[in-house]
C-alpha cells in the first residue's frame, strides 16, 4: 500500500482561463473528470477512488472545470462557447504532453465530456463512463433545462424537493451559478452513430437506482465491445460507494 501526496497545480483553459489540476500517484496516466456542481476533490477523491486507483499503480489526472471547485469561472458569456469543458481538456492533455496513451474516465457530465471529446476526435487507449445513461449522451436538453431552472430560482425551493437537494449540492463548490447556465446552454449531444463508431475497450459503470440521465444499459449496448457494471446507489450515492473504484479497478485489469 503506498501513500501519495496530492499536488494541485494551474492549467490554462483553451482560453488561458485559470483552471485547477490534482495530480497522485505514478504509473499509467489516467485523466478523470468530475461531475456538475462537483470538483476532483468530491468526486474523486473524499471517498477514496483516487487512492485506491493510485494505490493500485496508476497516475491520476483530476481537472476542475471552469466554474467549479478550484478553478476560475468567467463572467463573460463568450467564455462559454459549445464544448467549452472539451476544450479545456483538449488544452490540458497537450500541456501535459499526454498524447493518447492515457485512460479517460468521467462520472455524470465528466461521462458526457468524455465522449464529446472523443466526438471530436480524442482516442485515449482506454474509455470509463460512470452515472451516464443513452438519453444523457444522445440528448440531455430536458435535464440541462431542468437544471437551468433550479439555478434560476434557486432561494426558492422547499426542503425536500429535488430542486433544493441539487441547490445545496451546487453551493458547496460553484461561485457563479449564473455562469453555469451559460455552460448548460452550451452542451452538445453526440449522435448514436458516434457511439457505434467507438473502437476502444469501454467500460460503462452506474448505480442500479440512478435513471438520472436514461438508462446507462442502452449506452453500454450502443457501444461496441463495451462493458456494463451496476453498483449499488443513486446518482449521488453510487459516486461514494467503494463499488466505484472496484469496478474501474477490475476493467482496468483486464485490458
Amino acid at each position: 500500500m503506498h501513500f501519495f501526496m496530492a499536488e494541485t497545480r494551474d492549467f490554462a483553459g483553451f482560453d488561458g482561463t485559470r483552471l485547477a489540476c490534482t495530480e497522485m500517484g505514478e504509473g499509467p496516466a489516467m485523466l478523470l473528470l468530475h461531475g456538475l456542481f462537483s470538483s476532483a476533490r468530491t468526486n474523486w477523491v473524499r471517498y477514496g477512488t483516487a487512492k485506491r486507483l493510485a494505490d493500485a499503480g496508476y497516475r491520476l489526472i483530476l481537472p476542475d472545470f471552469r466554474g467549479h471547485g478550484g478553478s476560475d469561472t468567467p463572467a463573460d458569456p463568450e467564455a462559454w462557447p459549445a464544448d467549452v469543458l472539451a476544450q479545456d481538456i483538449e488544452a490540458l492533455i497537450a500541456q501535459l504532453n499526454l498524447g493518447t496513451d492515457f485512460v479517460l474516465g468521467g462520472y455524470s457530465l465528466g461521462a458526457r465530456t468524455s465522449l464529446r471529446l472523443l466526438a471530436r476526435g480524442l482516442r485515449p487507449r482506454a474509455l470509463m463512463l460512470g452515472g451516464m445513461g443513452l438519453a444523457g449522451i444522445t440528448g440531455g436538453s430536458e435535464r440541462g433545462q431542468w437544471f437551468i431552472r433550479m439555478i434560476e430560482g434557486r432561494g426558492t425551493w422547499a426542503r425536500g424537493t429535488a430542486e433544493f437537494t441539487a441547490e445545496a449540492f451546487m453551493k458547496a463548490s460553484i461561485e457563479n451559478p449564473d455562469a453555469i447556465v451559460h455552460l448548460l446552454q452550451g452542451q452538445q449531444s453526440t449522435a448514436e452513430a458516434t457511439l457505434a463508431g467507438l473502437a476502444l475497450p469501454t467500460l460503462v459503470v452506474c448505480g442500479a437506482d440512478d435513471r438520472d440521465n436514461g438508462s446507462a444499459p442502452d449506452l453500454a449496448a450502443r457501444i461496441p465491445g463495451a462493458r456494463y457494471v451496476e453498483i449499488p446507489g443513486n446518482h449521488m450515492s453510487a459516486v461514494t460507494r467503494p463499488e466505484l473504484g472496484e469496478a474501474m479497478l477490475a476493467f482496468l485489469q483486464d485490458l
